[in-house]
């Protein structure tokens, strides 16, 4: 019985989920749209919204903790130097998840999930 248990399991591991989840949130915030699977958009949205809210206030701390997710530096600057400031006035709601149909090799539902122009 799943009692309780929130989320996906997109047939992973909870470590190679994370990882999963750590990779799309650093190509989304790299290009600022991706295209996956539906369930992993639907996963991914909640994981990056949080770092944005962290990154809305720019602090040394909030750095440290979304370090813990994004690792590579470049990635990290860009989240804090851009896309934070640029949400600053929003409360929540920072990407959106537009659905693009079938996949032509095996049939599983599309979805582009991207950071809402503000």
């Amino acid at each position: 019985m799943r009692h309780r248990k929130a989320g996906r399991q997109l047939r992973r591991t909870s470590e190679q989920k994370l990882s999963l989840l750590r990779n799309l949130a650093s190509s989304l915030i790299v290009s600022e749209s991706i295209e996956t699977t539906e369930a992993k958009a639907k996963e991914l949205r909640p994981f990056v919204e949080k770092l944005v809210t962290k990154a809305r206030t720019g602090t040394l701390h909030a750095r440290r903790l979304a370090g813990r997710h994004i690792q590579q530096r470049a990635v990290a600057d860009k989240l804090f130097q851009e896309i934070g400031p640029r949400f600053a006035t929003r409360n929540g709601g920072y990407t959106r998840i537009l659905k693009t149909g079938h996949r032509k090799g095996d049939g599983a539902e599309m979805a582009r999930i991207e950071f809402c122009q503000d």
